[in-house]
């Protein structure tokens, strides 16, 4: 595909189809020492996902690993907030460097980090917001990561397409929520990875219970689960099952996460190791 793609196939005799979809990736900065890059996917907004980047971030941070997390949700940034990020990203003519969360050092670069005010829209169309995206991976200076994990949009649309033949995925985690629909939404996120040759690694659920407080009766809020079933249709593992934690939700509220102590994806952490 060629910087001058208009994504009209049908006008178009280069038979993109036919090539090999890790011939069209990017060489990330010369400086950046990568290790994996694990790609956090939804089907759909709402379900969580930015809030199980961060955790899986800060869950390795923890066991000692470097970590990084690369905002590919341009129009939803939300990854700053929730590590109280104030500070702008710097740079150079050849350089954007990262801001580091204060306790385990997280290396991040978000939309949000550039622009002038964190409430600034980004009204931009697809091909500009998949440069960016690919901007972020080609001029960022990564620094001995050993988990560079990408905070994905939701859907299969043009900036997730963008991502998966830019950067070298070595896998993703699709999170979901317990609703009859999950198993539909789930299905389209697993075949795209498929179609782009990238292993799925598992599903996390979020909002899969509350707790009660007095007698700890876990409680079905958005119905029972149904992700046992999913994962069984598409072949892969459930690594976590995430309950409605007010705790949790305040503390991405108060830029805090670093600080959120409960770990809810150690056997996720495990697989993914």
């Amino acid at each position: 595909m060629s910087d001058s793609c208009t994504h009209d196939c049908g006008n178009c005799s280069s038979n993109c189809g036919e090539r090999d979809p890790k011939s069209f990736l990017e060489a990330p900065h010369p400086n950046s020492k990568i290790g994996k890059v694990i790609g956090v996917v939804s089907g759909k907004g709402g379900v969580g996902k930015s809030m199980v980047t961060q955790l899986l971030a800060t869950a390795f941070s923890r066991r000692g690993y470097q970590c990084g997390i690369l905002d590919a949700d341009i129009t939803g940034p939300s990854i700053p907030k929730a590590f109280g990020l104030t500070e702008k990203a710097t740079g150079n003519e050849t350089t954007i460097f990262p801001v580091r969360t204060k306790k385990y050092g997280i290396e991040v670069m978000s939309i949000n980090l550039l622009l002038p005010d964190e409430t600034d829209p980004v009204v931009w169309r697809g091909p500009v917001i998949g440069g960016t995206v690919k901007q972020f991976w080609t001029d960022v200076l990564w620094d001995n990561v050993d988990y560079l994990f990408v905070d994905m949009p939701p859907g299969t649309g043009d900036v997730a397409l963008t991502v998966f033949q830019s950067i070298p995925v070595d896998g993703i985690v699709v999170v979901t929520s317990p609703q009859d629909l999950v198993s539909m939404i789930v299905g389209k996120a697993i075949k795209m990875a498929n179609m782009m040759n990238i292993p799925v690694l598992g599903l996390i659920e979020n909002m899969s219970y509350a707790q009660c407080p007095d007698c700890g009766k876990k409680i079905s809020v958005f119905g029972e689960s149904h992700i046992e079933e999913t994962a069984k249709t598409f072949g892969v593992p459930v690594l976590a099952k995430l309950p409605i934690t007010p705790a949790l939700a305040a503390a991405c509220d108060a830029g805090t996460m670093e600080e959120f102590e409960e770990d809810y994806l150690s056997a996720a952490v495990a697989v993914i190791e």
